[in-house]
């Protein structure tokens, strides 16, 4: 009996195109630049993507950041705020309403200043892994 396996080539679409540096592209991103030159800015709004890098002309329409930088940063804001009300509660007991005072501005600050850079970070993933249409082929719907 003959062996499936000796006879079967095994290929793949994405190795005749160069490898992209990942972390690169997430780093890039997280500084709000092009995932591809790094030149480019990538928002043309707080949160709204260009369509194309000014300096490469990289197509940016594919990304699907969605939901997952609101996540990420809820997780990064919810760490440091319960660590910091937890580590200043132990040192300096105060009324619930100072802590609102304090807590609830830092709270707001921190999501706002973060929820950018995040979802840069996120697209240059996205890109960096040719995902979402980034990798130059057509989308395919799901079945």
């Amino acid at each position: 009996m003959a062996k499936i396996e000796d006879s079967v080539v095994w290929t793949n679409a994405t190795s005749e195109r160069p490898p992209r540096d990942i972390w690169g592209a997430i780093k890039r991103g997280l500084f709000c630049r092009c995932p591809n030159c790094g030149e480019g800015r990538l928002f043309k709004a707080y949160l709204k993507p260009v369509d194309a890098c000014a300096v490469c002309g990289e197509d940016m329409t594919h990304q699907r950041a969605d939901d997952l930088p609101a996540y990420l940063s809820i997780v990064v804001v919810g760490h440091i705020v319960v660590g910091g009300f937890m580590m200043t509660d132990l040192v300096w007991p105060a009324s619930n309403w100072t802590h609102l005072a304090i807590w609830t501005p830092v709270t707001l600050l921190l999501a706002l200043t973060t929820i950018q850079p995040i979802k840069g970070a996120v697209i240059g993933l996205q890109w960096g892994a040719r995902m979402h249409g980034f990798g130059g082929e057509e989308p395919k719907p799901e079945s």
